[in-house]
């Protein structure tokens, strides 16, 4: 069933709750959300939004194109975000851009594993494993990893689910159109944001079935992913409030994407300053974690969004 589709499904099932949705959203917004808890740290909402580090093991990437493709490069990388203040790292071995192509399991392994062995004998700050395979993520906590970050929003692999509760480790949930191989092509919406809502909406559910505990789930709208490269990210980033009614935190992920490029005509690595602006709307607008590769820059815009806000 479509978005859509499942969309106008749950409003005519549910249209007399409809009525009492502003208090609802009101309620979200008054409520700080519960901490996430990880083994080496707590996010605390309440305090700030929290800054999650970018290193890619592959050498495909689109953002860093094989720069941190050996272990000894990824390692370095992975202490150099955590010394500039990164909350936590999120290690990735397959590359999720616009028309990749998957790689097996076992590639994946030997790509990601040495480095979270030994990132996480090193740093304090918590490991997070970004991958859509139970294989991968099972070897990748049992190695120090404290997070799975999957993009299909454990559709990929049906294994995935009952993974993550044994584990008992938070989980991000993405919303993505098709696969990263095809998620560009035929993008449409009939309602953007309420779609990625009640996708989000569906995939909490079917997490809470698998095992895993509520206050371990995070959610992500999947930004590039399965998106028109200007409107609708932009629309997600203005509107990102609109989120808060599914009671999770968000991540967001703005980081040297496209649709920062295509705007400001500017290569991958020219594009900081777009990605500044986009991390600062996305903190102001609510939230809770910012997936970055520029941990430093990026850390000083979400704090002083985070004061804007607060103010």
């Amino acid at each position: 069933m479509s978005h859509w589709n499942l969309l106008k499904k749950r409003l005519k099932h549910n249209s007399g709750r409809l009525e009492k949705l502003p208090a609802q959203l009101q309620t979200v917004n008054q409520n700080p959300l519960p901490p996430i808890v990880c083994r080496k740290k707590v996010f605390d909402f309440a305090v700030r939004p929290y800054v999650m580090g970018i290193v890619n093991v592959t050498p495909d990437s689109f953002s860093d194109g094989g720069q941190y493709a050996s272990h000894e490069q990824a390692i370095a990388q992975g202490l150099r975000l955590a010394a500039e203040g990164a909350d936590i790292i999120d290690i990735g071995g397959e590359s999720t851009r616009p028309g990749a192509l998957p790689v097996s399991a076992a590639e994946e392994i030997e790509r990601i594993l040495p480095v979270i062995q030994e990132l996480s004998a090193r740093i304090s700050v918590p490991i997070s494993v970004d991958t859509t395979k139970a294989e991968v993520a099972r070897q990748a906590l049992a190695a120090g990893a404290e997070m799975v970050n999957d993009v299909s929003a454990l559709r990929f692999d049906p294994d995935m689910g009952t993974l993550v509760a044994a584990g008992k480790v938070p989980v991000v949930l993405m919303h993505m159109q098709g696969t990263p191989r095809t998620m560009q092509r035929h993008i449409h919406y009939e309602s953007l944001l309420d779609e990625i809502r009640v996708f989000l909406q569906e995939r909490i559910e079917y997490a809470v079935q698998s095992g895993i505990a509520v206050d371990r789930i995070i959610v992500d709208p999947g930004i590039g992913f399965g998106k028109s490269t200007e409107q609708d990210n932009f629309t997600i980033l203005k509107h990102l409030s609109a989120f808060s009614a599914l009671g999770r935190p968000v991540l967001v992920g703005t980081s040297r994407k496209a649709f920062i490029g295509r705007l400001l005509n500017a290569p991958v690595h020219e594009r900081e300053p777009g990605t500044a602006a986009t991390v600062a709307i996305a903190v102001y607008n609510g939230a809770h974690f910012i997936r970055v590769h520029d941990v430093k820059t990026m850390k000083m815009a979400a704090e002083v969004a985070a004061a804007i806000r607060k103010a």
